[in-house]
């Protein structure tokens, strides 16, 4: 047959045996042969079907908002249990008492220590108003120091005035001295010289001389009070210095105590603004042996059992599920189909217990599903190696069942763009991404 050998053989034709004549004259075999060739046309019509691309994924049933989704109630303080307001099941609205605990820290166990503290925070106060008026009488004593201190000061350069003045009229005086002085030397010597002459009695001389030494010692006493009259100037001048000083050693002590007395009213209110803080604390604190409910819901489960038992700071309790909330589905899907999906994207869903006859590319013939939106597509992938999307209620499809349960399984389709099924199975075969879906008012957009 490939001519490996030299020994050939010619095959025979099998036309001549009269079996295989009759072979072809059966009515089965007439049939076999219609429906063949009937199925490949079938085949061959149902490559160019429409075929809808589209991305699957599973996930559960959800609410929109974060707080709408079941949490647990937790306690702010710890405590001990001792008595339970509700059982599991039970319908509770917001702000009603699910459990009372009790102290357990000694700080705490004084059942007048709001009271007290209060007192604290009175006496505190009185004190700041008492610094208060100590800083208030302490400002006058030193606007009467100083309003002395300015009086003082004037009396003292009167004081000067009055020195400069008495300086200058000794000064006048010693002057008129010195005058007379040489005018009764001048009569003097004139008196002797006439008296050489004859024309002068001996007795003239002796007056001349006598007034000349009464004037010569009114000289020493005119120079005496000016001198005095300079040291009184003197001290004036030192006078007003030391009252300077004086009256500044007073005013700096007197702000001196003003400042002690503002560094303590500063430290007393630093105190009363931590006692505060104390009572407002223990106030509160006092508020949270009742545990009460966030927001209205169900009581799904008791994660605290028991009467007497302790719990710590942020212990769960229970865990309640809000009564009214907006259903929504979280879903998961691949890697690689995630730049696929946008907010706003169209998805069909089918919920679990519901009956659902699906044709993952014909969306029409489908029956039992309903339509969703995408809202929000997390971007940091989950622990089961997907991403997480969250689809909400479309609001131009059919309402949602409400009946759905909070966590139970739901099943999703992207609808991607409509392909012919031969496109499909070639691109299946040969592992290509699905084509990325546009509508047409974008493309136009995008042509012009």
């Amino acid at each position: 047959m490939l001519n490996i050998s030299d020994n050939k053989t010619k095959l025979q034709p099998l036309d001549h045996y009269e079996t295989v004549k009759n072979l072809s004259n059966r009515p089965h075999f007439r049939i076999l042969n219609k429906i063949i060739i009937g199925t490949s046309i079938l085949g061959i019509v149902a490559l160019f079907l429409p075929w809808t691309q589209n991305i699957s994924g599973s996930g559960s049933v959800t609410t929109l908002k974060p707080n709408q989704r079941p949490q647990s109630i937790q306690s702010v303080i710890s405590g001990r249990i001792e008595k339970w307001y509700v059982q599991e099941g039970d319908f509770v609205k917001k702000g009603d008492t699910i459990l009372f605990i009790s102290e357990i820290k000694e700080d705490y166990m004084d059942p007048n220590l709001v009271a007290n503290t209060k007192n604290q925070v009175d006496a505190k106060k009185n004190s700041l108003e008492s610094y208060d008026d100590k800083v208030n009488t302490l400002s006058t004593q030193i606007q009467s120091i100083e309003n002395e201190k300015i009086l003082k000061l004037e009396q003292a350069r009167n004081k000067v005035k009055q020195s400069i003045l008495k300086i200058k009229s000794d000064s006048m005086d010693l002057v008129a001295a010195k005058t007379q002085l040489r005018i009764a030397n001048t009569q003097y010597n004139r008196s002797v010289q006439l008296n050489k002459e004859g024309l002068k009695p001996l007795t003239d001389v002796e007056e001349k001389r006598l007034k000349l030494q009464d004037v010569d010692a009114k000289i020493i006493t005119q120079e005496n009070k000016y001198l005095t009259s300079k040291n009184e100037f003197i001290n004036a001048q030192v006078e007003i210095n030391r009252i300077g000083a004086e009256y500044a050693e007073k005013i700096s002590k007197a702000k001196s105590d003003q400042f002690t007395t503002l560094s303590n009213k500063f430290d007393t209110e630093a105190q009363v603004s931590k006692l505060e803080n104390q009572y407002a604390n223990y106030s509160l604190r006092n508020g949270m042996y009742y545990i009460r409910a966030v927001q209205s819901g169900y009581i799904n489960r008791a994660l605290q059992a028991g009467l007497g038992e302790t719990i710590k700071e942020g212990t769960p309790i229970v865990t309640i599920m809000p009564s009214q909330y907006d259903i929504a589905v979280e879903t998961f899907i691949n890697p690689i189909d995630l730049p696929l999906i946008k907010k706003g994207e169209k998805i069909r869903i089918w919920f679990d217990g519901w009956p659902t006859i699906v044709f993952s590319g014909w969306p029409d013939i489908s029956y039992g599903t309903f339509g969703g939106k995408v809202v929000a597509i997390e971007n940091f992938i989950s622990e089961n190696g997907k991403y997480r999307i969250l689809i909400a209620p479309d609001p131009n499809e059919a309402h949602w069942p409400k009946q759905l349960s909070i966590g139970s399984g739901a099943q999703t389709i992207a609808l991607l763009d409509t392909v012919p099924i031969w496109f499909e199975i070639w691109r299946t075969l040969n592992g290509f991404p699905p084509n990325y879906y546009k509508s047409g008012e974008k493309v136009t957009k995008e042509k012009k």
